[in-house]
C-alpha cells in the first residue's frame, strides 16, 4: 500500500497545474544550407549539458527574440510573403515589427553562437538601446534578411520547463557575408551534416520532424518557393498537429 500511495502523488490543484503551464515566448532558429560540394548539409552545433532545455542536444543556432530586435535597421528586408505568413496566427499582437524581429534574432543569434554574419557592409553603428547588436555592427555590417525564407513553425508542448513559439528560418550558406569567432559558448561541436548524417545525432524530436520537412522541399527543389505552405506544429487539446500556414498567410 505504501508503494502504491510513493508511485501515485495527490492530484495538484487546478491554480497550481495554470502556473505551471508557462506561456511561450518568440523565439527564431537558422537553417543554413550548403550545397556547394553538390549533397546539401546543414550546420548544427551541441547545447552545453548544464542547459535546463534541451541540453545535449544538437540544434540548429537560435534564441529567443530581444527587445532590442525590434528596433534594428536591416540593409533588406523579408518579402512580403514572408511576413503575410509570419502574421498567420500570431499569438498577441501582431505587427511587421514584430515579424521582422523574429527573424533578426535568428540572424543574431546565429552570430552569437556560430560567429557567422548574415549581413552587408555599414558604417552605421546598432541604435544604443539594442546593445547586443553592437559586436555585430562593430564588425562592419548591418543584417540583411532578404534571402531568409520563412519555413516552418512549432510551440514548445505545455508542461516543458521552459516554451517558446519558435520560427525556423532557411537561408543558403552563400548569404554568409563574414565569419568572426562566437561569443556565447552555447553551441558546441559546430560542424556542417548532410541530412542522412544529422539523423543518426541526438536531435530533439521537433528538430527530426523540421530535416524531414527540409529534405521533402529540397527533394521537389522547392526550399524557397513562396508558394509552399509553413508546416506549423503545436499542441490543441492535448493533441500534437500539423497544420499548415498558407501564403495569405492563414491557417490550412
Amino acid at each position: 500500500m505504501a508503494e502504491e500511495q510513493q508511485s501515485a502523488p495527490p492530484t495538484a490543484p487546478k491554480s497550481e497545474l495554470k502556473k505551471k503551464t508557462l506561456k511561450p515566448r518568440d523565439a527564431a532558429t537558422l537553417i543554413i544550407v550548403d550545397t556547394s560540394s553538390g549533397e546539401p548539409k546543414v550546420l548544427l552545433g551541441r547545447r552545453r549539458l548544464d542547459m535546463v532545455f534541451m541540453p545535449g542536444r544538437y540544434v540548429f543556432p537560435g534564441g529567443r527574440v530581444d527587445p532590442a530586435d525590434r528596433i534594428v535597421p536591416v540593409a533588406d528586408d523579408l518579402s512580403a510573403d514572408g511576413k503575410a505568413k509570419l502574421l498567420g496566427d500570431m499569438k498577441g499582437t501582431p505587427s511587421e515589427i514584430r515579424a521582422r524581429a523574429l527573424a533578426l534574432a535568428a540572424v543574431r543569434e546565429t552570430f552569437e553562437e556560430a560567429g557567422l554574419v548574415i549581413g552587408k557592409p555599414t558604417t552605421g553603428k546598432a541604435p544604443e538601446k539594442a546593445p547586443d547588436w553592437a559586436h555585430f555592427f562593430a564588425e562592419g555590417f548591418q543584417p540583411a534578411l532578404a534571402k531568409l525564407t520563412f519555413f516552418a513553425r512549432a510551440i514548445t508542448p505545455p508542461g516543458r520547463p521552459r516554451r517558446f513559439d519558435t520560427r525556423f528560418f532557411c537561408v543558403p550558406a552563400e548569404a554568409i557575408t563574414h565569419k568572426v569567432d562566437t561569443l556565447s559558448g552555447e553551441l558546441s561541436d559546430l560542424e556542417w551534416h548532410s541530412l542522412s548524417s544529422a539523423r543518426s545525432l541526438e536531435l530533439p524530436n521537433i528538430t527530426r520532424v523540421i530535416l524531414e520537412d527540409l529534405a521533402e522541399r529540397m527533394a521537389a527543389s522547392a526550399l524557397h518557393a513562396p508558394e509552399m505552405p509553413v508546416p506549423f506544429y503545436h499542441s490543441r487539446q492535448g493533441s500534437f498537429r500539423r497544420d499548415l500556414i498558407t501564403a495569405a498567410g492563414g491557417l490550412d
